[in-house]
């Protein structure tokens, strides 16, 4: 599990010095914005949204026509979501595992659970 923390801190890494690269977190002369969370939260919002949209409507994605749009769109939000903990220095590794540990140990995450009737439903 150590590894795939790493990993995953790593992908956030690559994901915030792209975008810094690019300027998303700078302006002209190279400082550093006041970057509002918020904003930053519903761009991850937006890309969920377009992924529901693919899937509704059956669409490919028009940048990268050879794969599903909700596939893309997907990509874009954990893009973003990485950008987001990586200009915050989240470590994402780090809660991530530790969350897949605790779920594993909640009752109402097992199969039993979500059969009954009320259990966990969409």
């Amino acid at each position: 599990m150590e590894n795939a923390e790493k990993m995953i801190n790593d992908l956030r890494d690559l994901c915030y010095n792209e975008a810094f690269k690019k300027g998303w977190h700078t302006d002209h002369s190279g400082n550093l914005l006041d970057k509002n969370k918020g904003e930053m939260i519903s761009l991850i919002h937006s890309e969920v949204s377009e992924a529901l949209e693919g899937e509704r409507k059956g669409l490919m994605d028009s940048h990268l026509p050879h794969r599903p749009m909700p596939e893309v769109e997907m990509a874009d939000a954990i893009i973003r979501i990485m950008d987001y903990c990586g200009r915050w220095n989240y470590d994402i590794g780090g809660a991530i595992i530790e969350k897949l540990a605790y779920n594993a140990q909640r009752l109402d995450h097992t199969l039993e659970e979500r059969m009954k009737q009320g259990g966990k439903k969409f």
